[in-house]
Parts: structure tokens; C-alpha cells; sequence
């Protein structure tokens, strides 16, 4: 089954400027982090400045989250706290062959991107404002645990429970993509002013990073803005 992500219509009432590029993997290959995928990490820590509205859409960011009630100095969006962490660290850990490419492409365009493995879904992936009972299950001092949302507060959910927090602060390990997962899906999430273009170009490196992994794969993917609420199809990348 293709993901194909529901967006309601309150996300885009509370950001009309947000789109959404997904892109969903069958027949993807994954493995342990090696040269190219560490190298990609390298690189896009040295591009962190590449951009002249980084910055600016690392703090668009910070309003959309301050809309839905949280505070993003305590926690800040995926891509700020990325960058956050790989400026103190002076380099970012390698995890996975994926995981490393889609971090790399968050780092190099300050935007976050969610990786997911399509084959814990239960259901599609729905954006929206939370009742506040929802499950989330995560970890605490490593230990499992259930969480729930704050009501009204931004998440990703499918019909068992949450499966990333405060729009895209914090995944559930239960989707999360690993060395064996084949069928992957992945969001990138972009806000004014980051150019469009430019999410395009974020797309085309995740997709080229993925086609080198395993050239024989299949992609869907879509892209979502307040015009195109159901997603309009994209060809070509």
C-alpha cells in the first residue's frame, strides 16, 4: 500500500504557507552507514550557511510551533535541533546508510524531513491537531512508555497512536526506518520563505541518495500545499 498522507484542513488554516513533499519507497534498500553516507553527513555540515533564508525558515519554523502552543526554545523543530546538535558536536553520528542521507539533507537545507518505515503503519499518515488522548509510545530514561499530546497541539498519527510529536519534534521508535527496511516514506515539510525550488532540490538529493542504495526502486510521490490539500503527483524526480 502507497502512503499516501491526509493533511486536514486545519493545519493549513494555522500555516496557509505550509507545503509538504512525500515521497514513499517500495523495493528501497538500506544497510549500515558507510564512506559516501558519511561523507554526505561531512558535507552538509560544511554547507550549514549555504542558504540565505536558512535561518529565516529555522524561525518560521519557531512561529508555526509557538501557534499551536509550544515553546520551541525547549523544543525546537527537527531540523533546528539537528543543526543544534551537529554545530556542538562539530560532527553528526552516523546511525544508518538512510538515516544518514535524510539527515544530511535536513542539515544542508535546514527543513525538516521525517523518515518513516511504511511497513509499521497502520492505516496512512495523517497531519493533524490532536484531541490530546492519543498514544504515543517512546522512551524515557530507556525505558518504554505512553505519552499523549497537549489538545490542539500539531501531530503526525495513524490509526494506532502518534507517531511524531509537535509537528516534527520528536518520532516514535515504532516507525521508526532501520537496516532492513525495503518500503520507507519520507516528508519533508517546508514553510515561507524557503523557495519552493529549493524543497524540489531537497527532494531530488534525498531521491538520488536513495537510487544510488538501490537503483531498482519505486517511487510515489506527492506534493501538498493549502491549493493541493489532497496532493497533486509529481513525475520526473
Amino acid at each position: 500500500m502507497t502512503l499516501h498522507p491526509i493533511i486536514d484542513a486545519e493545519i493549513f488554516a494555522l500555516r496557509p504557507d505550509f507545503m509538504a513533499l512525500s515521497i514513499h519507497v517500495s523495493g528501497g534498500r538500506n544497510g549500515p552507514s558507510d564512506a559516501t553516507s558519511e561523507a554526505l553527513l561531512a558535507e552538509a555540515l560544511l554547507s550549514l550557511d549555504a542558504f540565505p533564508w536558512a535561518e529565516a525558515h529555522l524561525d518560521a519554523w519557531r512561529d508555526a510551533y509557538r501557534a499551536f502552543g509550544a515553546k520551541p526554545k525547549k523544543t525546537p523543530c527537527s531540523a533546528e535541533a539537528l543543526r543544534k546538535r551537529a554545530v556542538k558536536d562539530g560532527a553528526m553520528r552516523p546511525l544508518n546508510a538512510v538515516v544518514d542521507l535524510y539527515n544530511a539533507v535536513s542539515l544542508r537545507f535546514a527543513i525538516p524531513v521525517g523518515g518513516e518505515d511504511a511497513t509499521t503503519y497502520a492505516g496512512l499518515p495523517r497531519l493533524c491537531l490532536a484531541r490530546g488522548n492519543e498514544p504515543f509510545h517512546t522512551t524515557a530514561e530507556g525505558q518504554p512508555v505512553i505519552e499523549a499530546p497537549e489538545a490542539a497541539e500539531v501531530i503526525w498519527r495513524d490509526d494506532l497512536g502518534v507517531t511524531c510529536r509537535r509537528w516534527n519534534w520528536r518520532q516514535g521508535p515504532r516507525t521508526q526506518i532501520t537496516e532492513a527496511s525495503q518500503d520507507m516514506w519520507f516528508v519533508l515539510e517546508r514553510l515561507d520563505p524557503m523557495p519552493v525550488e529549493a524543497l524540489l532540490d531537497a527532494g531530488r538529493m534525498l531521491v538520488d541518495g536513495l537510487r544510488r542504495i538501490a537503483p531498482e526502486l519505486a517511487l510515489s510521490v506527492q506534493m501538498f500545499d493549502a491549493a493541493s490539500p489532497r496532493g497533486e503527483p509529481l513525475a520526473g524526480m
